[in-house]
């Protein structure tokens, strides 16, 4: 029997390769599908389990009572502190959103006419005070008019603002799920240490695994953490005012608060609003009070909890922000700073990784 040539015992080696990464790759595109559903939902509670966990180690060192408890305890206290200020906003929120649709469906919504000096501010001044009088005159005609050209992008606010709800409900899941992470996070560190050895080496897993926790737990609770607190506190206070639109302003002091701009650019003016339509009296000062501590909170929140020995730029933080949000609604909005620090941490540490270099490569000081 002849054996068979070497160029042919290449070809079937090359197409058993072929066949066993095409069946990889089916499985893997499968699993994808499968898990596509859950995905944020999953990555958010890992990052909420990565962050919590130095607490449950704490509160397992005092107590003496096993992970599972103990988890038990900080999920059941959370979800206590966190459900009555959600419940709160979720609520105003869609106040707000259905009031202002009455509003406009019952022509009750009034804008007032503009200045004459509107008329000459430069280049867009006379095309300003056009369009503000013929919303004073006829706002119901303008809307009418728009409402063609707007549609799409009023129907994704929308659309936006419906996410909004399904966001707090995924939080409250993911919080859920952090505390079965949790429970069983020694084994679970074992596994982060061993997928990052795997992909990078005894040498470097470790530490790849570490720099991701770090950075995790830095942005999670130095940016995400209180730019929410801020939210819940500044939030609460504006619905107790009984503020026209607290839920979305809420909404907007967390976002302000991710992007690591000052919340008393939110603040500031609902306290002139408060003062300018109720006048100065014991509440009218009180929550002038309360709102300015609240925000200028993070002052105190960030030396508490903002990681040390992670440096990821707040460009980093705020594009991450925007475009987690843009992509995957509220949640993306927690995931999206986190994942792009960790990717941008791990970039920069694979570029300063020296003993990758071959040898005579190294960078000349000047």
């Amino acid at each position: 029997m002849q054996p068979l040539p070497q160029n042919g015992i290449l070809s079937r080696s090359l197409l058993d390769v072929f066949i066993r990464a095409g069946l990889i790759l089916v499985l893997v595109i499968s699993c994808y599908e499968i898990f596509h559903p859950f995905l944020n939902l999953m990555i958010w509670a890992l990052i909420l389990g990565v962050t919590l966990y130095p607490l449950h180690t704490r509160i397992k060192e005092k107590l003496g009572l096993r992970d599972g408890y103990v988890a038990t305890l900080i999920i059941v206290v959370a979800l206590a502190l966190l459900m009555v200020p959600i419940y709160l906003l979720g609520m105003s929120m869609a106040e707000s959103v259905k009031n202002a649709l009455e509003m406009v469906k019952n022509g009750d919504l009034r804008i007032p006419p503009p200045t004459e000096s509107v008329a000459g501010w430069p280049l867009i001044g006379q095309w300003l005070y056009d369009f503000w009088q013929q919303a004073s005159d006829n706002l119901t005609q303008l809307i009418h008019n728009m409402l063609p050209h707007v549609r799409d992008v009023g129907l994704t606010l929308l659309g936006k603002l419906a996410g909004v709800g399904a966001g707090f409900l995924t939080f409250l899941g993911a919080l859920v799920i952090a505390g079965v992470f949790m429970a069983y996070g020694d084994n679970g560190h074992t596994s982060a240490k061993r997928i990052a050895t795997r992909i990078s080496g005894p040498d470097r897993g470790p530490s790849i695994a570490a720099l991701c926790t770090a950075t995790i737990r830095a942005v999670a609770q130095g940016v995400v953490g209180i730019a929410f607190v801020q939210m819940l506190l500044v939030g609460v206070g504006f619905v107790v005012m009984g503020i026209p639109g607290a839920g979305l302003l809420a909404l907007l002091v967390l976002l302000i608060g991710i992007m690591q701009l000052p919340v008393l650019l939110i603040t500031l003016p609902v306290v002139g609003y408060v003062f300018a339509t109720e006048g100065a009296s014991v509440s009218t000062i009180v929550f002038t009070i309360y709102s300015l501590l609240a925000g200028m909170s993070d002052n105190v929140l960030k030396p508490m909890l903002l990681g040390r020995g992670v440096n990821v730029p707040m460009p980093v933080v705020l594009i991450g922000a925007l475009g987690g949000m843009v992509s995957n609604g509220i949640i993306g909005l927690f995931i999206g700073p986190v994942m792009l620090a960790v990717g941008y941490e791990l970039f920069w540490a694979w570029v300063d990784n020296a003993g990758s270099r071959p040898a005579g490569d190294e960078k000349t000081e000047v």
